[in-house]
């Protein structure tokens, strides 16, 4: 174990998370494609391996220090980019079945060959826009977990994300910046959207010491018809 793997299994280990010898060898593929595709097309302004262990790797798997991966089953991770935080997820969670949805295809197209080089099974990288994904049958009111990682405000984001969240399900928006005023502005799109705040969760980068907010929707009921709206719509005229 070299010494950036040796930093990262003592991040995560008080989580009660280890990292085997095969899952290093895959976060060490992902940091090499990551650095060849992104010299041809603008995937993360982040490349150098200690950076991306601490800023992408980390930064991901935090969310499983607030929810319970091992009793999760389906994952839709929505505006994915360059596959975070779903693919670090499905990495150290391998029984995840993974939906990874976003609307460039270029995107798509280094997701896919992401996920073969690492050979991960049962991921899905699905070139759409998330509200049209939403309305098709087999993504509606059917994940166990949703996630979206710095996309959007949370009024919108509720809007392309909650469609896609079971009933009892649940909706992690992993953010930068403090969200208390958009946890507020959201109030309604929750309501209307058959969800609600359960928690919210603060933390820091280790070694970058910039912050990090995880705030955590329960989805109440099944999503009702008029949503989600056509594409655009939400990010023109949010529900408030």
């Amino acid at each position: 174990m070299d010494p950036i793997q040796q930093q990262f299994a003592e991040w995560l280990k008080p989580h009660g998370l280890e990292v085997t010898e095969q899952q290093f060898k895959q976060f060490d593929q992902y940091v090499d494609i990551l650095a060849d595709w992104n010299e041809r097309m603008n995937l993360t302004g982040i490349t150098e391996r200690g950076a991306v262990y601490e800023k992408h790797f980390y930064d991901s798997l935090t969310l499983s220090f607030y929810v319970d991966m091992v009793g999760v089953r389906s994952m839709a991770d929505i505006g994915s980019g360059a596959g975070f935080p779903g693919i670090p997820l499905k990495i150290m969670f391998p029984q995840l079945e993974l939906t990874i949805v976003d609307s460039l295809n270029k995107r798509i197209q280094f997701l896919q060959h992401l996920v073969q080089e690492l050979g991960l099974e049962s991921v899905t990288c699905l070139h759409a826009r998330a509200e049209e994904a939403a309305r098709k049958p087999e993504h509606r009111d059917h994940y166990d977990l949703v996630t979206a990682r710095a996309v959007a405000r949370l009024n919108v984001l509720n809007e392309f994300c909650l469609p896609f969240v079971r009933k009892d399900g649940w909706f992690a928006a992993m953010k930068g910046a403090n969200p208390s005023d958009e946890i507020k502005e959201a109030a309604k799109s929750m309501q209307v959207l058959q969800a609600s705040l359960q928690e919210e969760h603060e933390l820091k980068l280790p070694i970058e010491q910039s912050e990090r907010h995880i705030v955590i929707v329960k989805k109440k009921g099944p999503t009702p018809k008029a949503y989600p709206r056509k594409a655009g719509t939400p990010l023109k005229s949010p529900i408030i």
